[in-house]
């Protein structure tokens, strides 16, 4: 396996770049990865909810715990 396979290493490679992660609540959150842990708990930057593609509110820097995250994606 290269180093490059391994799931972290997909979000280091993420950190500093817009993402959109989507939620077990169906909500989305679009924001610029800063941090992130081994339980994916992540770190956005400049964050806005999404609702149905269009944004819902501004959150600024956030954090989401890692267990309500289904996905992350760039953006």
């Amino acid at each position: 396996m290269e180093i490059t396979d391994r799931p972290l290493d997909a979000l280091n490679n993420a950190r500093n770049q817009r993402v959109i992660v989507e939620l077990k609540n169906k909500a989305q959150v679009t924001g610029k990865l800063k941090a992130f842990d081994i339980h994916i708990n992540v770190v956005l930057e400049e964050a806005e909810e999404l609702e149905n593609g269009q944004l819902k509110r501004k959150l600024g820097t956030t954090f989401i715990r890692g267990d309500m995250i289904v996905i992350i994606s760039p953006a």
